[in-house]
């Protein structure tokens, strides 16, 4: 039985630094079918099988997996097998593995792809990162890239040997083209609607965003199985430094839109917080598929029951506005998870109108984007609302609206414009793809997950967030 790795950034690095493998020159990409090749590296979040939910004529259908023996790569194996095998629209991946505890150096060895896709264990993720950036190879990540302040300090410094070395690295961010959120932010930056956005207080923010996930939940129809390391904070990293990274990355987008940042002058923390789930062991059970929980888990357990650090908030200012963000797990949805799953809360407010989205029992569960006025004249302001539509018509076609309260509208979205979760993963591919085209991250999406990874990091020293010994 080979014994589990765990493989530090330093030691990675030089494991193949020392066979020879320097950065490459660039390789210019262009759109051809199948000159993008990918791997995939210690496969362990089903995010990284999502990535594969769709064919791309510039994405060779071959995928070299490089992993160690285990759980996670076989998870990862059979969920991929299931888009192959389904009835509407199957795939035609060709997964061929290399599991062993070289996994990481064989990749660098063999050099058979040009993208290497990364979604699993994130307290090993920011030396992935930077190994494959020392190895001259294009990286796209699921987020959380770094977890703490000295993973932070890393992948600061990879970003900037990526961007200098023309090496791609970027993470996933699908919530940006979820359509309740992309037409909050659209509706936001249309003055004659809108207004200008508020600054508020800390105690009264004027944008708030809060996520509510679920550690069991159903993936493309399938109970999802969670892997054991998921649950400890050291290896996930919290709530905070997880989920969050979503809620940041979109009040970026709506406070300074495709603008670089400078965390150091632009960010101001004010307060931040973190508490537990309680996830007993029949319910650790359900969603693990495990009998006990592992050592490794043994100090979070409070009187039989494991505590984890996965719910947290911060308040802080971005270019002087005050946001909030906050992530909260539960262990299952109130009602039928299938048909619920996760949930978002999100409002901006502006001088004259403030455009919310609400996903609770009275939508349904599902996401609704809402639009209130604060003026007097409501027959003027919903002549503006349908005009705002209208002006929009041509990327967001058939939008409508109907009078949801007083002075309060909601946007009928058609059916043609929503992209479920798994979904999301194509549009982000497709952003990515056209990046290795154009042979360059844009400097502000640069800066703006250097600001993402700070608000983690600083949050952390602002609260003296410690994890648990």
């Amino acid at each position: 039985m080979k014994k589990p790795i765990v493989i530090a950034a330093a030691c990675a690095v030089a494991a193949f630094a020392g066979c020879g493998h320097g950065t490459p020159a660039k390789k210019a990409f262009d759109g051809s079918r199948g000159e993008v090749k990918l791997m995939t590296l210690d496969p362990g979040h089903f995010h990284a099988a999502l990535v594969q939910m769709y064919m791309y004529d510039q994405v060779d259908p071959t995928v070299r997996v490089y992993a160690p023996e285990g759980d996670d790569v076989k998870m990862h194996l059979d969920r991929v097998a299931i888009y192959n095998g389904r009835a509407e629209d199957p795939t035609s991946w060709d997964e061929q593995v290399y599991t062993g505890d070289d996994f990481l150096q064989k990749m660098i060895a063999d050099r058979s792809g040009n993208v290497v896709v990364l979604a699993g264990n994130n307290g090993k993720k920011t030396g992935y990162v930077e190994a494959a950036v020392e190895a001259g190879i294009n990286v796209l990540s699921d987020k959380p890239m770094a977890i703490d302040g000295k993973r932070f300090a890393q992948l600061e410094r990879t970003l900037d040997k990526a961007a200098a070395d023309g090496v791609l690295v970027y993470d996933i961010m699908t919530e940006r083209s979820e359509i309740n959120n992309e037409l909050q932010r659209v509706l936001v930056g249309i003055p004659s609607l809108f207004g200008e956005m508020e600054k508020g207080t800390p105690e009264d923010p004027a944008i708030t965003k809060e996520s509510v996930h679920h550690f069991f939940k159903y993936v493309s129809g399938q109970p999802l199985t969670r892997p054991e390391w998921y649950f400890d904070i050291e290896q996930q990293g919290e709530g905070i430094v997880d989920v969050t990274t979503h809620l940041v990355d979109l009040v970026q987008c709506t406070v300074l839109p495709e603008q670089p940042i400078d965390y150091a002058s632009q960010v101001e923390f004010t307060s931040a917080k973190r508490w537990t789930t309680k996830i007993p062991l029949d319910k650790y059970r359900l969603v693990s598929g495990k009998e006990q929980y592992p050592d490794f888990l043994k100090k979070y357990i409070v009187d039989d029951t494991l505590n984890v650090y996965s719910n947290g908030e911060m308040n802080y200012k971005l270019n002087g506005v005050n946001a909030r963000v906050s992530v909260v797990w539960n262990f299952m949805a109130e009602v039928d998870n299938e048909g619920t799953g996760d949930t978002h809360y999100s409002v901006v407010k502006g001088t004259k109108a403030d455009v919310s989205i609400r996903q609770g029992a009275e939508q349904g569960y599902k996401p609704m984007l809402y639009v209130a006025c604060k003026g007097d004249d409501a027959a003027a302001f919903e002549t503006e609302l349908r005009a705002a539509l209208e002006s929009v018509a041509d990327r967001y076609p058939d939008l409508d609206i109907e009078l949801s309260g007083d002075k309060e509208w909601r946007v009928v979205i058609p059916a043609a414009l929503v992209k479920t979760h798994e979904m999301r993963f194509s549009s982000v591919m497709k952003v990515y793809l056209k990046y290795l085209i154009d042979g360059k991250i844009p400097d502000w999406e640069v800066s703006q997950m250097k600001s993402k990874y700070y608000h983690h990091h600083h949050c952390w020293l602002f609260n003296s967030i410690l994890s648990p010994k």
